[in-house]
């Protein structure tokens, strides 16, 4: 009798070490499911980081616009998305509305409206843009500029921009280096996403 009393000690002591063991491996293998969780999130984190930074530096620029030079195509205050690539396998075109970094410092991004290409001569008199000795027939804007600007020849590899706010954007006819680089042409503005959604032509 006592034997047996001594061996329902002996197995309960055996099923509370077993139960004791079990709950510190379910322990164990929660925490190691909660570290892998916590590893994969921290992973997946960084790579969204990464792609976010490709796109942003290779893809796509997000830009604000803060003047009302190129009302009423896109207005000041507007948010807009940049494609990077639009000019890898191209080059610009005449009414692309394009962000650049600004001649005369070299630093700031404007954003305008491509308008004389490289070898064209580009002029302005009673509101007519004159290409070539040609009027341009633009559907970019209706208003009609005040001032008369030109002859300009366009060196080979740059470009003339305007803004679409024709009296009120400071662009190529009153810059001192009056042409952009085609190098430093960032993108081309494909799309107002915010507070006037559209896309941009």
């Amino acid at each position: 009798m006592e034997q047996h009393n001594g061996e329902t000690e002996i197995e309960k002591m055996d099923e509370a070490q077993e139960e004791a063991t079990a709950q510190d491996t379910a322990v164990k293998r929660k925490r190691r499911t909660i570290f892998r969780e916590i590893i994969n999130n921290v992973v997946m984190i960084l790579i969204a980081l990464g792609i976010g930074f490709f796109l942003n530096k290779y893809v796509i620029a997000n830009a604000q616009v803060p003047t009302s030079s190129m009302e009423t195509t896109v207005m000041a205050g507007d948010r807009i998305l940049v494609n990077r690539l639009s000019y890898v396998f191209g080059e610009p075109k005449r009414g692309d509305i394009v962000t650049f970094i600004y001649p005369d410092d070299g630093e700031t991004l404007y954003l305008k409206r491509v308008m004389g290409l490289p070898g064209e001569t580009i002029a302005g008199q009673d509101g007519v843009v004159y290409i070539d000795g040609k009027p341009l027939e633009e559907d970019f804007t209706q208003e009609v500029s005040k001032e008369d600007f030109g002859p300009y020849t366009v060196p080979a590899g740059t470009y003339f921009m305007m803004g679409d706010n024709r009296n009120d954007s400071w662009d190529s006819r009153y810059w001192e280096h009056k042409f952009v680089d085609r190098k430093d042409i960032i993108g081309k503005a494909e799309l107002s996403y915010f507070p006037h959604p559209r896309f941009l032509k």
